[in-house]
């Protein structure tokens, strides 16, 4: 067991491609993906307490109410241990943008608790706890590149992604009940059958070169049309990037891909009255996901 506290980075996802296929029995749909890890992180503390309690510095997002206070009771009650820990979480991937960042903290989290709590779970073990939390959190257990097929949390690990340079904005409105309300928005000519992607991920595993401009997602239309103020980003970040952007996830992040330092400037500047957030992150791969580190003690 962990005597002292643990620091756990989360990594954001982005979403390569994203085709939606069909609508299951389930009520869910039929996705293929190919997820990919960047390194824009939350950071997350834990250590050993007589109660469990999650604080963020996003007062709201502190409480039961987090994702990762359900991954910790979940977790908890596979093991059959009491799910006692404080868990503190330093956001900085910004909040249901299409990144992952409440998926990529309970992810964090389950591998936190794993070491703090000395269950030492197996992988396997551990992604059938993640699948009952959200389908991208099974990826982020690991992170790196997959495919994604059924839901989204059937995954086949792809070869890692070099080291690329990738602007990712993300506007800072976002709507209540997003996915939801962008599957309900999705007429007949957004489905697919998921060949693209399948495609796209031979090119991958091929080596082959990659830009946003192979990228797909099948939220883009109604997306433009819903989220406030996301055409007028889209527009700008067009006119100025390389490469042509596209949404991540649900969105309303979009990124381009590859990029660069000057290039994330310029957007930066030119998005700088639109409430959106330029950063320039990087591809990282499952050994850069998964490290944990000991941590100084506070008592704050």
């Amino acid at each position: 067991m962990q005597s002292g506290p643990l620091q756990i980075p989360a990594y954001a996802k982005i979403n390569l491609t994203l085709e939606v296929i069909g609508r299951r029995d389930d009520g869910y749909h039929d996705v293929a993906t190919i997820l990919q890890t960047v390194d824009l992180s939350d950071t997350l503390t834990l250590e050993a307490a007589g109660a469990l309690t999650v604080e963020c510095d996003d007062p709201d997002l502190s409480g039961e109410n987090n994702i990762v206070w359900q991954a910790a009771v979940a977790l908890a009650r596979h093991a059959g241990v009491a799910p006692e820990a404080r868990i503190r979480i330093a956001k900085r991937i910004p909040s249901a943008a299409g990144l992952g960042g409440g998926s990529a903290d309970a992810a964090a989290a389950l591998r936190g608790l794993n070491r703090l709590w000395g269950l030492d779970l197996p992988p396997d073990e551990l992604a059938a706890v993640a699948a009952g939390l959200g389908s991208d959190v099974p990826f982020l257990l690991t992170g790196g590149t997959a495919l994604g097929t059924g839901r989204g949390d059937e995954l086949a690990a792809l070869p890692d992604l070099p080291a690329i340079e990738i602007l990712l904005v993300a506007p800072a409105d976002t709507i209540a009940a997003k996915t939801p309300t962008l599957y309900r928005a999705l007429t007949p000519a957004d489905f697919s059958d998921g060949r693209h992607t399948q495609r796209i991920a031979g090119v991958s595993a091929a080596g082959g070169p990659l830009t946003s401009a192979d990228c797909r997602n099948a939220f883009e239309r109604a997306a433009l049309g819903i989220f406030p103020g996301l055409a007028g980003v889209w527009e700008t970040v067009a006119s100025l990037a390389q490469h042509p952007p596209r949404l991540s996830g649900a969105g309303p992040a979009l990124f381009c891909r590859p990029s660069s330092e000057s290039e994330r400037r310029t957007v930066a500047v030119a998005l700088r009255n639109r409430g959106a957030t330029a950063y320039l992150v990087r591809t990282i791969a499952p050994s850069t996901s998964m490290p944990s580190t000991s941590a100084p003690s506070s008592s704050g």
